[in-house]
This record gives C-alpha cells, sequence and structure tokens, in this order.
C-alpha cells in the first residue's frame, strides 16, 4: 500500500511505501509479584489479632473491610470477604488466584482472617 502525498513546494507528487504497519498501543505492565507478608496459619504472630480473629471474626472482617477502604458492612454481603481478599491480591500485587481465596476463607475464615488484618497492618 501507498500513500501519496503533495509537495507544497513543487506541486509534485512523491510516494511512500508503507513498510510496518501501526501497532496497538499496550497499556499493560510486567510487576512483580509477592507473597503475603505472613503465613496463613501464622495466627499467632500478633496477638490482638489473633484473639479478635478467633472469638469475634465479624468484627475482624468489619474492621478490615474499613481499613481497606470498603464499607464495613461488605463482610456481610454474599461474596464480601472474597471480594475484599481478592482486592488486596491485586492491590498489593500479591500471588494467588480466587480459588485460593475462596479456599482459605471456606475452610479456614479465622486464619484467613488473621492473615489479611497483619497484612493491613503491615502495609499501612
Amino acid at each position: 500500500m501507498q500513500f501519496e502525498m503533495r509537495d507544497n513546494v513543487k506541486g509534485k507528487a512523491m510516494s511512500y511505501p508503507v513498510t510496518s504497519q501501526p501497532q496497538c498501543a499496550s497499556s499493560s505492565y510486567q510487576t512483580q509479584l509477592s507473597d503475603w507478608h505472613t503465613g496463613l496459619t501464622d495466627c499467632c504472630n500478633d496477638m490482638p489479632i489473633c484473639l479478635c480473629g478467633t472469638f469475634a471474626p465479624l468484627c475482624l472482617a468489619c474492621r478490615i473491610s474499613d481499613d481497606f477502604g470498603e464499607c464495613c458492612c461488605a463482610p456481610y454481603l454474599p461474596g464480601g470477604l472474597h471480594s475484599i481478599r481478592t482486592g488486596m491480591r491485586e492491590r498489593y500485587h500479591i500471588q494467588g488466584s480466587v480459588g485460593h481465596d475462596w479456599a482459605a476463607l471456606t475452610f479456614c475464615l479465622p486464619c484467613a482472617l488473621c492473615q489479611m488484618a497483619r497484612e493491613l497492618k503491615i502495609r499501612e
């Protein structure tokens, strides 16, 4: 494919061959994924969080939601905690998947809440 341009000085038609196709500008970028600062079962690393997660997990969930910038009622909504945990992973570039988040919150809820609270405390 060739385009013609008129040279304004001499009025001649000039031909410029297309040597490459325009490329789509990509807005994606590579980021380094990290791990959670503490493990899922490191509940006793922070005793106040551990006690709150053990004896008042819904209170801890509301605090996590509020600290994360969401409504404190989010944990009471279906899928609310899953959304917060997944959002936390995305915001802080933590490795994992929605399936891992689901498993942690379904089978180890107090431990997952404690891990999330510790992560927010470390990062803020």
